[in-house]
């Protein structure tokens, strides 16, 4: 008879009275559900009923793409006629191109996503198989055009048939089609695209003192490693072709940031980077020095304006025309976000007026922040947070000063969507005006310039999302709640009235899989008196009578709220991680966006709190209502600002959450961004920095962290994360740390990394060793089968 190894058995024992009930969770069954419900495969379950137009040329007629589990289809849209109708005869179509190509294809699956219509609609355009294609619709004969059409590398289409010759860089064509821009050897070129002549416009340009140049990223010269070509030019041309506004860009005392890529493909040795990477530590910013040319003459008109900064890379200066051509206006935010002004100057002498401004004590935010032009610029409708809520103002365009606030009250305009000129009238989006609704849902008004005549045109209480017609007399409203399928109608923009549904979400396959519809809550923050709001996920298999780890998504930028308001909730990532044997969670607490000003300043130059504690109040409360909620063992993860909070959590308040998973973190605020953190936590740098760095609270490590990083993160930079490591290190705490070669700052979805992070939590909340050699395929089969179609 053998002995019983009386230390293995009390083992044993107490792994079973830690997960309780829940011994059964973070089974391999349990991943291949998780699996079957991550975003990419739930997805799949749901005819989303979404309409994203795309309205042909001016007119009222759009066509729209209608995507299914199995299959899509286009559809054309007539606002005036009030019809809609297959955008051409699918079936025809697939067996003239099956014909044309040597290839198969049905009509519930073409071969492209996206279509062209001209010939006043008689023929329709789009890229297939790497040709572009056209296409008659009165006889069904499709004719390859030549190769397909990409984008430009900067996400610019490109224009026109011109094509860059050896050691030029990409292009862009001027409205009249008679001139082509581009770039050569750091400065700025034109050439005919009747005779090929080609002007220089500038003739000093260098590598760090370059014309027309975008700032590149970490991302743009990794792929310009793998071939792909550097970015264009990036140039305004004039309504009438006559003139081009751009920048000279420079970075000479700007110290450059390197990275490593270790494992890059098709060689054996590290791929060292240098490029620039605006910093809050850095005193001296890259900038660009607005410019105008005049074509014919060549002549260089110097702006009388500083240079602009440059918060972030991926680009520089954009500068718009007004519609008469006499000038150029563009926007400039000071560091450290205290003032932003609207600039414009003049054409011809260059002279530079500000035409409104914004100023703050603490920020002017950005993500909310609007100036749009009325009349050319004869007047702006400027946001403003000035009484406490984000609202809209009219301010002369000449002199800057008030005319009148347009709209009042505790409630929050959201956005701009659209500015009916002739009538005196704008559209908003706005939020927290309808009695007893949730704060964070949008609904459209129209009210006056003068500030009259304030009227609701969406009345359903949903979160509405909407698309103007190019002449305003339409709406295209999307629409839906956590607990409320999307819907899309047709609108008449004046009273809001409903001309057409267009789709409506069928989630009959959702449903079928077991799905458990996701719960919008509201709890108390810290105080005790502010609302906050959260989402709550169970597992499909949900049983109230077993006892339930938390696991908590967080994100808490102050530029956006997190926790979803409309019914995307579904295929979130927390529905795959309650599938594994947890409740998952979100919760915006006070900090976060898209309340009023005093909610959202809870924040500034104060990251670490992370409304933490209104999270941690928030469960607390809706344990009390739930008892299968376990408060012993909550877990935290993040990713980006959200990998600096699931950290912060962890190391500030480790007597509540006991596990972190941690990605692409800013740990750091003084190694991120300046676009970014300069806003938030203010500039210049100060000792609130340091204080808040996870770097410096590293010794207070108690639960369990996970830390993952991509070796060529251009967002984030990787020494944020290894400056971590180095910290832990130091401190002589036990972590763990898996680094991702060759990826940027987007990992967060690959299979290994979900399936390493779903590990984590069930060795360390639900006590039990996960499924061994689990793989994640990249798309898994749906929860239910598909139709066959």
């Amino acid at each position: 008879m053998e002995c019983i190894d009386l230390k293995s058995f009390l083992f044993v024992v107490l792994s079973l009275a830690v997960t309780g009930t829940a011994s059964a969770q973070g089974t391999r069954e349990d991943y291949a559900r998780a699996e079957r419900f991550l975003p990419q495969n739930i997805s799949r379950l749901v005819a989303e009923g979404q309409v994203m137009p795309n309205w042909i040329d001016h007119t009222a007629r759009f066509w729209y793409r209608k995507d299914t589990p199995s299959d899509k289809q286009f559809l054309l849209v007539d606002a005036e006629q009030r019809s809609s109708r297959a955008a051409f005869d699918h079936e025809r179509l697939a067996a003239t191109l099956s014909r044309a190509t040597g290839k198969s294809y049905r009509a519930q699956a073409l071969p492209f996503d996206a279509i062209t219509f001209s010939s006043e609609g008689k023929v329709i355009e789009f890229d297939a198989e790497g040709s572009h294609w056209s296409c008659d619709l009165s006889a069904y004969e499709c004719a390859s055009r030549g190769p397909a059409r990409p984008a430009a590398p900067d996400g610019f289409a490109r224009r026109g048939t011109g094509r860059p010759e050896a050691g030029e860089r990409d292009i862009t064509r001027s409205p009249d089609g008679a001139w082509v821009a581009f770039l050569r050897d750091y400065n700025l070129w034109l050439r005919s695209a009747a005779s090929g002549q080609e002007i220089q416009l500038t003739t000093d340009g260098e590598k760090a003192y370059a014309y027309a140049t975008p700032l590149s990223t970490l991302s743009n010269l990794v792929a310009q490693q793998a071939g792909t070509p550097p970015l264009g030019p990036i140039v305004s041309w004039s309504p009438d072709s006559t003139r081009i506004a751009t920048f000279r860009l420079d970075q000479r005392s700007v110290p450059p940031m390197s990275a490593m890529q270790y494992a890059p493909p098709g060689r054996m040795l590290p791929q060292a980077y240098t490029y620039t990477y605006s910093l809050p530590l850095i005193p001296v910013l890259p900038t660009a020095a607005p410019l105008i040319f005049e074509v014919k003459t060549r002549k260089r008109i110097e702006v009388e304006a500083r240079p602009v900064e440059l918060f972030w890379g991926g680009g520089g200066p954009r500068f718009s025309w007004f519609k008469d051509g006499r000038g150029i206006y563009w926007q400039e935010i000071e560091r450290g976000y205290k003032r932003v002004r609207l600039l414009a100057a003049d054409a011809v002498t260059g002279k530079v007026c500000s035409m409104v401004e914004e100023r703050a004590e603490t920020y002017v935010d950005m993500s909310k922040f609007s100036a749009r032009m009325v009349k050319d610029g004869a007047e702006v409708i400027m946001s403003s947070e000035r009484d406490g809520f984000n609202h809209l103002y009219l301010f002369d365009g000449k002199s800057g000063a008030l005319k009148n606030r347009i709209t009042s009250g505790d409630w929050l305009v959201r956005a701009i969507e659209h500015i009916n000129e002739d009538r005196r009238q704008v559209y908003f989006s706005g939020a927290g005006k309808e009695p007893g609704e949730d704060p964070y849902l949008r609904r459209l008004y129209r009210a006056g310039l003068d500030g009259s005549g304030l009227t609701l045109l969406t009345p359903e209480s949903a979160d509405h999302a909407v698309t103007f017609s190019p002449d305003g007399k339409f709406i295209v409203d999307n629409y839906s709640r956590v607990d409320l399928p999307p819907v899309a109608v047709l609108r008449d923009s004046q009273d809001g009235t409903r001309i057409l549904e267009l789709e409506k979400a069928d989630i009959s396959k959702l449903t079928a899989a077991g799905w458990k519809q996701p719960e919008r809550f509201k709890a108390k923050a810290r105080d005790g008196k502010t609302d906050i709001y959260g989402v709550l996920w169970r597992p499909s298999n949900f049983d109230p009578s077993k006892k339930y780890p938390i696991v908590e998504q967080i994100y808490t930028g102050p530029h956006g709220f997190f926790a979803p308001a409309t019914f995307s909730a579904f295929r979130n990532t927390c529905q795959s991680i309650a599938e594994l044997g947890f409740l998952s969670i979100m919760i915006d607490g006070m900090g976060t966006n898209m309340r009023s000003r005093a909610f959202h300043e809870v924040s500034y130059k104060n990251l670490g709190d992370g409304g933490i504690p209104d999270h941690i109040a928030a469960m607390k409360q809706l344990a009390e209502k739930y008892p299968y909620m376990d408060l012993t063992r909550v877990g935290i993860f993040g990713h980006s600002a959200g990998g600096y909070d699931s950290t912060h959590a962890l190391l500030t308040h480790p007597e509540f959450y006991k596990a972190s998973v941690s990605s692409a973190g800013n740990h750091d605020a003084r190694l991120d961004k300046s676009s970014w953190i300069e806003q938030w936590m203010g500039y210049p740098v100060g000792k609130h920095y340091e204080e808040q760095s996870n770097y410096t609270l590293a010794g207070n490590l108690k639960g369990r962290l996970l830390l993952a990083v991509g070796d060529v993160d251009e967002n984030v930079p990787p020494v944020a994360t290894f400056r971590m490591v180095d910290a832990l290190i130091k401190a002589n705490k036990d972590f763990d740390l898996i680094v991702m070669p060759n990826r940027g700052h987007g990992f967060g979805a690959e299979p290994y990394f979900v399936r390493r992070r779903w590990d984590h939590f069930v060795r360390h909340l639900l006590g039990v060793t996960p499924p061994e050699g689990y793989q994640i395929r990249e798309r898994a089969e749906s929860p239910v089968p598909d139709s066959g179609r």
